[in-house]
């Protein structure tokens, strides 16, 4: 009986030390519109939602993301950091994606050139029904785009999800 209880409590500590040791591991956080020293820009970097409720749906933004450069910038990976969030490149020949969150099924590479002084339009959708009736409240998601030099630009939506 007292083994058992000390595995739970060992089982319990040790998924709490992996969880914090996650959380320090994702992509470094900069300042407002850039991650880093990334030579990418935007013109927002946060948006707010505000009060969503999931008898709604989706709910989408655009980001205007810019090359501040007068070099090109090939945008190799877009990723999101949960499940419940997609984002696309909006081109001229069309959108590219879905992106998602690594290890929640394929993310295909972007790959996508932003030439010096262009920019792009990143569409991020939320799905506020993605976790279920637990998924109500305050959120805070991030889509993070990286280029070929590992530069990355952090992109951040909240909301308040509500039945």
């Amino acid at each position: 009986m007292n083994k058992t209880i000390i595995i739970i409590i060992l089982a319990i500590a040790g998924l709490i030390w992996w969880g914090r040791s996650n959380q320090a591991a994702g992509p470094s956080q900069g300042g407002v519109g850039t991650s880093g020293n990334s030579s990418m820009v935007a013109s927002e970097a946060l948006y707010d939602f505000g009060a969503i409720s999931m008898k709604n749906g989706l709910v989408s933004h655009i980001f205007k993301v810019a090359n501040s450069t007068d070099k090109d910038i090939e945008l190799k990976t877009v990723t999101t950091s949960c499940m419940c969030t997609k984002a696309y490149i909006e081109t001229a020949s069309g959108e590219k994606g879905p992106f998602g969150m690594p290890g929640m099924g394929f993310v295909p590479p972007a790959n996508d050139l932003i030439k010096a002084r262009e920019s792009r339009d990143i569409k991020v959708v939320y799905d506020p029904n993605a976790h279920g009736p637990a998924g109500i409240g305050a959120i805070d998601r991030f889509v993070y785009l990286t280029d070929t030099n590992g530069e990355t630009l952090q992109l951040e939506t909240k909301a308040v999800v509500t039945p």
